[in-house]
């Protein structure tokens, strides 16, 4: 698929393989696919079809290099813990399997955020 644009519902199944690929990995969210864990999302696709990964600092300065790709940016706000996966990297899931169990390690190693339920006041 050299040079060719992948839909977003290309995307959305080349996604889910990855997340197919870790045994613990649970995919949220319908219009927004994402994995979380601990209250800490650790990949999802962009309403602008790019899919990112939550890396630790220095897996994010080698993925970058060696993917040639940018920190995730949404809604104009740059990522700072995100990489955009590049296509021919999201089609070859067998390569990207490795830096999504990256990303979920990298998580399950954070804090739990604690959940918090919005009270509506009248």
């Amino acid at each position: 698929m050299e040079n060719m644009k992948l839909s977003r519902e290309q995307k959305v199944e080349l996604y889910n393989k990855m997340v197919a690929s870790h045994p613990d990995a649970v995919q949220k969210g319908d219009t927004i696919p994402y994995t979380s864990l601990n209250g800490h999302m650790y990949s999802f696709l962009t309403k602008g079809d790019e899919v990112t990964l939550k890396l630790p600092a220095e897996e994010r300065i080698k993925f970058i290099e060696k993917y040639k790709t940018r920190l995730a940016e949404n809604y104009g706000i740059v990522q700072k813990e995100y990489v955009v996966v590049p296509d021919s990297l999201l089609e070859k899931t067998d390569e990207l399997a490795p830096y999504f169990e990256i990303s979920y390690k990298y998580v399950s190693s954070l804090k739990p955020k604690p959940t918090v339920k919005s009270k509506k006041k009248d």
